[in-house]
């Protein structure tokens, strides 16, 4: 078990992977023979589209945006 003082917290970086595909990190807040746990997560560009808000973006102008809409078609007003 490791000690309670041992555990870190999770540390961020981002690099970019070298032509022969190798990862280079400087600078990390851990010493030589520390064990760590890497996971790879492919870096989402800012330019990226939001899939969750497909029509974000997409709105030129509001015509009339407090105006009701289909107002004829609701039954209770005929």
């Amino acid at each position: 078990m490791i000690p309670r003082e041992k555990i870190m917290g999770t540390y961020k970086t981002e690099t970019t992977l070298t032509k022969d595909g190798m990862i280079v990190l400087n600078n990390v807040p851990f010493h030589a023979g520390d064990r760590v746990e890497v996971i790879l997560v492919p870096a989402i560009a800012a330019t990226t589209p939001q899939t969750d808000f497909p029509l974000r973006g997409k709105v030129l102008e509001y015509r009339d945006p407090t105006e009701p809409v289909a107002e004829a078609d609701w039954e209770a007003i005929r």
